[in-house]
Formats: C-alpha cells, sequence, structure tokens
C-alpha cells in the first residue's frame, strides 16, 4: 500500500493506493500547534479507521505540502509510523510535466499534483480549480506544458473576512448552502447568494479567458473543498474530483519510486 499526504493550509490530506486504486480518501486539520507525535497520533487513527494497521501494511509514501513550518511535524510523524523511504515533492522528482513558470521552486506541490492528474485524464488542454485556503486554477496545454494560472480569494476565506470586519453580518457556512436566490429577502440569504452566485460568476468569467488563451477544447477539473452549491451554479462544464491531488502524488510516486 502507497500512502500519499498533502499539507494545505486548511486540511491535510491522506489517501492510501494498492495497485492504482484508491482505498480510502481522508482529511486531518492543518494545525501550525501540533507536535510530530500528535500528527502521529492523528495519522495512525485515520489509517486504523479506513482498516490499515502500520508499519506492516505501508510500501511506500509520497508527501506534498504548501505549508513549510508544519512539513518537518508531518514527515517526522510519518517516520515514526513506517520506515519506508519518504519521497517529498519538489526538486529533483519526475512529474512528467515541463513547467513553463518563471521560478518552479515557488510551484505549489497540490498545484503540480493537480496538473499531473488531469493531464493523464484528458488528452488536450486542462485547467485545474483548487480550492483550499485561496482558489487558485492553473492551466496546461496538450503538449503536457504547466503554463501558469491564477489566485483568489476562496469562499470560505471570503466569508471569514467579512464577518471579521462587519458588525452585523452572520456566520455562514458555505459548505452548508443548498438554495439560493439572486435577490433574497434576509441577511443571511443575501450572503449566502453573494457567495455562491458570486463565486460562480468569478469562476465562469476567469474560465472565459482560459478558454480564449488554450482553446474551445480545453477541459476545467475542480478539487478541494470547493461547495456543491458553487459548482451547481456554475455555467462552465466541470469535471469535480476530491482526490485529483492525492492521484497527482501517487502518479509521481510511480515515477519516482524505483
Amino acid at each position: 500500500m502507497i500512502l500519499t499526504v498533502n499539507i494545505g493550509n486548511t486540511n491535510i490530506t491522506v489517501g492510501a493506493y494498492k495497485d492504482s486504486h484508491l482505498l480510502f480518501h481522508g482529511k486531518l486539520h492543518t494545525d501550525p500547534l501540533a507536535t510530530s507525535d500528535e500528527y502521529a497520533i492523528r495519522l495512525y487513527s485515520l489509517l486504523s479507521l479506513h482498516g490499515i494497521q502500520p508499519p506492516a501494511q505501508i510500501e511506500g509514501c509520497i508527501l506534498g505540502s504548501v505549508v513549510p513550518n508544519v512539513t518537518p511535524r508531518v514527515l517526522a510523524a510519518l517516520k515514526q509510523l513506517s520506515s519506508v523511504r519518504i519521497l517529498t515533492v519538489g526538486p529533483g522528482l519526475k512529474s512528467g510535466m515541463r513547467l513553463r513558470v518563471d521560478n518552479p521552486a515557488q510551484l505549489g506541490a497540490d498545484l503540480l499534483c493537480g496538473i499531473v492528474a488531469a493531464v493523464a485524464r484528458y488528452n488536450g488542454p486542462v485547467v485545474v480549480i483548487n480550492a483550499d485556503t485561496a482558489l487558485t486554477m492553473m492551466a496546461a496545454n496538450q503538449k503536457q506544458e504547466l503554463l501558469g494560472g491564477s489566485i483568489m480569494l476562496s469562499p470560505h476565506l471570503s466569508v471569514s473576512n467579512m464577518v471579521k470586519e462587519t458588525a452585523q453580518l452572520p456566520q455562514v457556512d458555505p459548505d452548508s448552502i443548498t438554495d439560493v436566490n439572486p435577490i433574497s429577502t434576509n441577511t443571511a440569504a443575501c450572503l449566502q447568494s453573494g457567495i455562491v452566485l458570486g463565486t460562480a460568476a468569478m469562476i465562469d468569467g476567469m474560465a472565459q479567458h482560459f478558454l480564449k488563451a488554450l482553446g474551445q477544447d480545453t477541459h476545467f477539473f475542480a478539487t478541494g473543498s470547493l461547495p456543491a452549491s458553487i459548482l451547481n451554479a456554475c455555467t462552465t462544464p466541470i469535471t469535480y474530483d476530491q482526490s485529483l491531488i492525492l492521484d497527482g502524488l501517487y502518479s509521481i510516486w510511480q515515477r519516482n519510486h524505483k
């Protein structure tokens, strides 16, 4: 079994693969104050919850991270669970992608892994929409070249900032919104409408710019914590896959483990 771990600013996403089949997909909260022992306990509990008993069942591991201050503790926790070699996404690992960005060292591991998985699924230009603390859209052409992209506020961060900076706006959970009306009649509903329809309009508007740059045969993928209500409100055809980044991690592991 191959363990894949992606450290994001909000969540740590964990998956396990056996013969290219995803056995489970789980999340832990990213805690900048947690010790390596605490992360080891949380990882062990998550694996046990899905019937996996380390270290015997772990044959390999790959880690991607965009949170440098948390990475060493999670890495130490993984080493407590198993003595297998742990690959870390970064310079020195082959991804199969040509990076056309100005500074490849600044490219987030999650962005690279998402593109790697998307390119493997679609023979043409792709754009990957990833929602974590930020909302990113990254593009690759049919030559398997990662070209770059855009970074925006995620709906969760937008709500958090608005509530923090205003006196009377209520807290709204974007993940719990199921129905919206552009002409709402109370404060909470107005906020829900703005978050869902506003974010969807932003994604659709940005999608048009990507289509102009890449061509009309571009396919859009989404992953991360993008609420279903926002995806459903988009007019752009978007394929959502919660395991896209983990699939990319596993693909990179397959290229480098030997």
